[in-house]
């Protein structure tokens, strides 16, 4: 019960303080670019690693963090 009510403090923290923006290519090699919430993200990528993303954008002071995962995808936080 505890893990539920810390994922929802930091849903609201991450939906508050960020913009998420994600590019990728899918299958046929068209581009996406997608502005997504906290609950977007966690059904793109896995769980544990969408909330390491979350903490270390909350722990950095920069305006804009990018991160990119191995299988090309780009995640941006842009600070509100």
């Amino acid at each position: 019960m505890k893990n539920n009510i810390e994922n929802i403090d930091l849903r609201n923290v991450i939906n508050n303080n960020f913009r998420i923006k994600v590019y990728s290519t899918n299958d046929n090699g068209k581009s996406i670019n997608k502005l997504l919430g906290y609950s977007g993200l966690i059904d793109l990528i896995c769980d544990p690693l969408a909330t390491n993303l979350m903490i270390n954008a909350l722990g950095s002071s920069d305006q804009i963090i990018i991160n990119k995962l191995r299988r090309g995808i780009k995640i941006t936080f842009y600070s509100k």
